[in-house]
């Protein structure tokens, strides 16, 4: 990808957007680059990086916030917060596995996609740790909205929609945002051999007990072998993570175990292995196999994703596990997307989103890769796009096709 901007300030940025609104063309906006195959295929007339837009301006361990520019490398956030102890609450993912992709995710690419991990059914989203942005929007103005405290709610509203948005209504220039302490321990328990039916019923388990239950994710077989170099027990594998202190986690997990061990064998993962198996449920590493086989990301009610995929088991060939206690589903196809199928299934269930994560470039250009809209809720995102960037500056098509 070539890129032609790559500004080191929020006014060179503006000064850009001013140009291609006075030019009548477009931007296709980019951090470290390596989530650009998120969303629908962008066609645009020119290419800004914010990679140069980088550093942290603010960081208060005691008030558990900082604020950095948004091309910050995520790495760099990451090793800062680590020296103190802390971390992210929503554990982004790291899409370069799945999309073969290379370079340095940055934080501003991390809110622009609300980008979210394991721990987002308890912790939340993304955006609900983003507390104020700076962004320029598409008249070349510097836009500030929310604040640098957790206090501050003003403009809040316009923070979460920001978040998101895959840069189709601004270009993000600052991030403040919440942290947490880094938990001192933390335990994985795995219930072995269960099938997909029977795993939604012990994580519902899981999480009716009082151990907070901060992790849930069912490994069929068919996945299993590929987590942990193959270092998890014979079985399909339900897991379950607990964090916090080291004698509440000990005690947590005794009794977790005992309200679990009727359904299946149970094993313990100890903190190291708990923390790698998490980071390759987070980064979908039994589909990050250099393919383009297509791969869906289906959020639907807990109690309901085993049945969806048995479903299109009936129909087509699919591969799946299951994060968020069951709820979030990530499905690979083994030749064609099927994106009526699956949709159509998802309706029949109840109703939740399917994103098309990955395809090849055929089908990424003539599936929709988010959820299609109700008529009126995509008048409604379009009146308040026109808003943001009147001139149709910034990633054209990303998020839905143009008219």
């Amino acid at each position: 990808m070539i890129v032609h901007f790559e500004p080191a300030s929020e006014e060179g940025i503006a000064t850009v957007v001013r140009a291609m609104a006075a030019d009548k063309a477009s931007l296709a906006v980019i951090g470290g680059n390596t989530r650009s195959g998120l969303g629908n295929p962008v066609r645009a007339d020119r290419v800004l990086s914010t990679r140069r837009l980088s550093g942290i301006v603010s960081y208060k361990p005691a008030e558990m916030t900082i604020t950095a520019l948004s091309g910050t490398p995520l790495r760099e956030i990451e090793d800062a917060l680590g020296e103190n102890r802390q971390m992210l609450a929503f554990e982004p993912m790291d899409h370069r596995p799945i999309f073969a992709s290379s370079g340095e995710p940055t934080i501003g690419g991390v809110f622009a996609a609300n980008v979210s991990g394991p721990r987002r059914y308890v912790s939340g989203a993304a955006r609900d740790s983003l507390l104020g942005v700076r962004f320029v929007n598409g008249g070349g103005e510097a836009i500030k909205a929310g604040g640098r405290v957790m206090k501050n709610v003003t403009g809040l509203d316009l923070v979460k929609l920001l978040a998101g948005s895959h840069g189709t209504l601004g270009i993000l220039t600052e991030v403040t945002f919440r942290i947490l302490p880094l938990p001192p321990a933390s335990e994985t328990i795995v219930v072995s051999g269960l099938n997909d039916a029977e795993a939604a019923a012990v994580m519902a388990e899981a999480m009716a007990q009082t151990v907070e239950v901060c992790g849930a994710a069912h490994l069929p077989e068919s996945v299993r072998g590929r987590f942990l170099d193959g270092g998890l027990p014979d079985g399909a594998a339900t897991v379950l993570r607990l964090e916090g202190l080291e004698a509440s986690v000990a005690i947590r997990a005794e009794k977790l175990m005992k309200a679990v061990g009727r359904f299946g064998a149970v094993t313990r993962l100890d903190a190291s292995q708990t923390s790698t198996l998490w980071t390759e449920i987070r980064d979908v590493k039994p589909y990050a196999d250099g393919s383009k086989k297509p791969l869906w990301r289906v959020s639907v009610a807990p109690s309901l994703g085993h049945q969806l995929v048995a479903a299109l088991r009936l129909q087509t060939g699919v591969d799946a596990f299951y994060d968020w206690q069951g709820g979030l589903v990530w499905l690979r196809m083994e030749a064609d997307p099927e994106a009526e199928l699956v949709r159509r299934y998802i309706k029949v269930l109840g109703g939740g989103h399917a994103s098309l994560v990955r395809a090849e470039d055929a089908y990424r250009a003539s599936i929709p890769s988010f959820e299609p809209q109700p008529v009126a809720v995509a008048q409604l995102s379009e009146r308040v796009r026109a808003k943001f960037d009147p001139h149709r500056i910034f990633n054209p098509g990303r998020m839905a096709a143009v008219s």
